[in-house]
């Protein structure tokens, strides 16, 4: 008898465990063809099962004729479209991932808000059987398709193309290959996998828009597992996973554990969900969101007071009006912990609604006395207590999010909400009988409302206050360039985690408001796919606006009511597919598509006009000068001259810095110039020391036994060919990476396990070869960042930092964003010396520079080190470390070959 039970449920798993292998050889197809982790395949499967329905259930056609027509002709028509309307012209416009992460998002939202228009929410339990429940044959369908595919792409050219497009395909159309025909095909094979998918699936589970592409996205683990790349491995993790859940459901422990378990063996593929996206190294390493996408829009004007009228006019209202509308500022509340985390944090986040949900059923444990350890507490307590205790939750994905960015937080953050919906809300022992009522005096739908809003007031304040002032510009610092933040001194792990804990935290309080609005907890208010909603709909309405939140809000509650279901995400799913296209959100599409639209006048000067005009010089933002046309003036050169004692004597070890006089210069190295009151990490003057630095990538040694010294008052440079190791020397000294032997010191301090915030905030800056601005924050708030974070936070600093680098004038109140690249290097010079550093480490600082701008930096650079300040320069201009450096460290292959001073080194190289 055990054997044949064994043998069932094996049959059983295997049946499950075939349609999950289905589902991850289309994603992986999918991904390997277009570089696009396809969230949209589970809705994809369920209109294509929708559909098989309709043709045969409802119009009467053959199964034969019906499946023919949805898997070979619509499944891979709907893949051509999207691969030629929504995700070419995002690879047209630079294919960045977080892009098309919300495209597919917003596929998903679309065909799940259309579905539910067609065909209405219910679930329907009609749907054909093209396969026989016998699991052979859903077996022989997956294996035939990965053998197919494994064929194609390692035996025929067009399997050669594939993967020249997955390595590299810019390159790969230079070499004649059509990437978007390469391209259009993955997206029809990977619809028709999905389509193949649903049509299998739907007679054994419940055919709804919102249920079967939740199960379909919930075995994305298989594709994950596999590294969205091996076939083998997608096959094989979906076929154990399926197997292992049937065989669970053999386990019936008595007690406390028996509730937990069945829960695991229920949905063993979300906790290979989790496990993949939690522990398993990310597949995605950009950013959460565009860089434009939350550049700061302007509020149209009076547009808040217009808000504030419609928020109140419900107050006029009554009866069923007034109970729909009480949702609006709880759900506004909820999408204001998108705005925190998103918008101005950058992190993307998928799981909101799980610390809704959380925050609703707390309330409501809290209330009926149910909650273990705590007293019954009032309505309102309860919800204050429940915001309380949701909000350390928040560092579930807070903390991944630390190493994790774009897909990869977007897959983690998704799979932490599926969890908490399947092992929590999903759970009767934790739901079952629960009712919430509302706070007492706010029964009644008027005064409930007017409660909500002073709660929603509450929320923007809160918000507001983490978008201003210091917080307020690390988190966009944060948001718009995560390496440039940590230069500048960013706590950015420790600030990830607070965004996220804010987010959870304004999230519970809206899901306990929701809930009291309800008179009730609804798990289905939760689930998954309404976070995919809300997630979609804020960043659609603008990510950074807290009143793109409200319009959100207003939106998805009032089309739901007044409407059949499904309207709101059909509408959001439409504007999120072309987020692409306006990436500010609509209010900035209309403002520049009005732009555009208005009639242009030319005007003409008049004589006296015209001549002034010549006269006249324009603002310059893109010379090295200051933006009335006049250069900058370098720092002040200290009096005196003569050497100074270093670290290791009152002599140097090396040969003495050159006169500042050499060369386009004019001061002269002298003794340390006082410097910003202060309490200095660190003794000063301290050099940066590099002993036996070795770093190696699988096998290839990057850097052998480097020995370095950057001194206080000297300019070392670092020359040598491209792969000589430069660059990895430098991030090893900058603290972004760590080397496998050897240590960095500053001083006596071995500082080598020390992340690059805290190197920063010891007076080590930086600047990066690929400019590391923050494009939302104007000029002066760059500066500002650096002055605040850095090693003394000094107010002043960034004052002065401006006018040494010619940034005071009207350019300080420009954003970041479009001005040229001479201003750039300019702007985050300034922002390395805003933070009054010790070493100053310039990673290609004389890159897309002109001669004029190279010669204003080079003084400015001299005088520095006649400060005291120990600058390193990794340099390809000869010319510059020439005229510039005091010791050249000239590397090859991992080494340093030669050492001494500038004209010596250089004149032997050239020779």
């Amino acid at each position: 008898m055990s054997g044949s039970l064994t043998y069932d449920l094996t049959l059983a798993g295997l049946s499950v465990g075939g349609a999950a292998a289905l589902t991850g050889i289309g994603l992986v197809v999918t991904h390997r063809a277009t570089g696009v982790l396809n969230f949209a395949h589970g809705a994809i499967a369920m209109v294509c099962a929708y559909l098989l329905r309709q043709f045969t259930v409802v119009w009467g056609w053959p199964l034969a004729l019906g499946a023919a027509v949805t898997l070979l002709l619509v499944a891979p028509a709907i893949g051509v479209a999207l691969e030629r309307f929504v995700f070419r012209p995002l690879s047209v416009l630079g294919g960045d991932p977080a892009q098309t992460l919300v495209a597919s998002l917003g596929v998903f939202v679309l065909l799940v808000g259309g579905a539910a228009l067609v065909w209405g929410t219910g679930a329907r339990a009609d749907a054909p059987t093209l396969v026989s429940a016998d699991p052979w044959g859903q077996l022989a369908v997956a294996f035939a398709l990965a053998v197919g595919v494994g064929g194609v792409t390692r035996w025929t050219r067009f399997g050669t193309e594939l993967r020249a497009v997955v390595d590299d395909r810019a390159l790969a159309v230079l070499g004649g290959i059509d990437a978007d025909r390469v391209a259009a095909a993955g997206w029809a094979f990977g619809s028709f996998t999905a389509g193949l998918t649903g049509v299998l699936l739907a007679p054994y589970v419940r055919l709804d828009p919102y249920g079967m592409p939740l199960l379909v996205m919930e075995v994305m683990a298989v594709a994950v597992a596999a590294r969205m790349r091996s076939l083998p491995v997608a096959v094989v993790v979906a076929l154990g996973l399926g197997v292992a859940q049937s065989q669970l459901t053999r386990l019936h422990p008595a007690g406390w554990a028996e509730p937990l378990l069945q829960a695991v063996g229920a949905n063993l593929f979300v906790v290979a969900l989790l496990v993949a996206a939690l522990v398993l190294p990310g597949i995605g390493d950009r950013d959460a969101l565009p860089r434009t996408a939350t550049a700061r829009v302007a509020t149209p004007p009076g547009a808040w007071i217009v808000a504030v009228v419609l928020f109140l006019l419900p107050l006029g209202l009554a009866g069923s009006d007034l109970h729909t509308s009480v949702q609006v500022p709880a759900l506004g509340v909820v999408l204001l912990s998108l705005v925190v985390v998103t918008g101005r944090g950058g992190q993307i986040s998928l799981g909101q609604a799980a610390y809704a949900g959380l925050g609703a059923l707390f309330t409501a444990l809290l209330a009926a006395g149910r909650f273990p350890g705590l007293p019954r507490l009032p309505e309102l307590a309860a919800l204050a207590v429940a915001v309380v205790l949701v909000a350390p939750l928040g560092v579930l994905t807070g903390w991944p999010a630390i190493g994790r960015h774009g897909l990869a937080l977007a897959l983690a953050t998704f799979a932490v909400g599926v969890g908490v919906s399947r092992f929590v809300f999903a759970q009767p022992y934790a739901t079952s009988g629960l009712s919430l009522d509302r706070p007492a005096g706010f029964d009644g739908d008027r005064a409930y409302y007017m409660l909500e809003l002073g709660l929603l007031a509450a929320a923007l304040l809160a918000t507001g206050a983490l978008r201003r002032g210091r917080t307020g510009r690390a988190l966009a610092a944060m948001r718009d360039h995560a390496s440039g933040a940590s230069a500048a001194g960013v706590r950015v792990p420790s600030l990830k985690l607070t965004a996220f804990v804010a987010g959870a935290a304004l999230a519970a309080l809206g899901g306990g408001m929701l809930g009291m609005g309800l008179r009730a907890f609804d798990a289905t208010a939760y689930d998954p796919v309404r976070g995919l909603l809300w997630f979609a709909a804020v960043v659609v309405l603008g990510a950074d606006s807290a009143l793109g939140a409200l319009a959100a809000a207003a939106l998805l509650v009032g089309l739901d009511a007044g409407a059949r279901g499904g309207v709101a995400a059909a509408l959001i799913g439409v504007l999120a597919v072309f987020v692409g296209r306006f990436p500010g959100g609509p209010y900035e599409a209309l403002r520049t598509a009005t732009s555009r639209l208005r009639p242009r006048r030319r005007a003409t000067p008049t004589a006296l006009g015209a001549r002034v005009r010549r006269r006249l010089r324009p603002v310059e933002t893109g010379s090295a000068g200051r933006p009335d046309g006049t250069e900058p003036e370098p720092a002040a050169a200290p009096r005196g001259a003569g050497d100074r004692p270093g670290p290791d004597g009152p002599t140097r070890t090396a040969p003495g810095p050159r006169s500042a006089t050499s060369g386009r210069g004019t001061t002269s190295r002298g003794p340390s110039a006082p410097r910003t009151p202060g309490t200095p990490a660190v003794p000063t003057p301290a050099s940066l020391f590099a002993r036996g630095i070795r770093v190696a990538y699988d096998g290839f040694t990057a850097l052998d036994g480097v020995d370095l010294e950057v001194r206080p008052g000297w300019v070392t440079a670092v020359v040598g060919p491209n792969g000589a190791g430069k660059s990895t020397l430098f991030h090893c000294l900058a603290g972004t990476l760590r080397p496998s032997h050897g240590r960095v010191l500053f001083g006596e301090r071995d500082i080598t396990r020390l992340a690059a915030h805290a190197r920063t905030r010891l007076g080590i800056a930086r600047t990066f070869q690929q400019l590391a601005v923050f494009p939302s924050l104007t000029v002066a708030e760059n500066v500002q960042v650096g002055a605040e974070q850095g090693r003394i936070a000094d107010p002043a600093a960034a004052e002065r930092a401006l006018r040494l680098f010619g940034l005071d004038g009207p350019v300080r109140a420009l954003p970041a964003q479009g001005l040229p690249t001479g201003t750039l290097r300019r702007v985050e010079l300034a922002r390395a010396l805003a933070g009054s550093p010790h070493v100053l480490l310039l990673d290609e600082p004389a890159a897309g520079l002109d001669t004029a701008e190279v010669t204003a930096l080079a003084r400015v650079l001299r005088a520095l080190a006649a400060d005291g300040t120990a600058l390193l320069v990794v340099e390809h201009d000869l010319d510059l470390v020439a005229d510039l450096a005091d010791v050249v460290h000239v590397m090859t292959a991992g080494r340093v070959i030669t050492s001494g001073p500038a004209g010596h080194v250089l004149e032997r190289g050239r020779g």
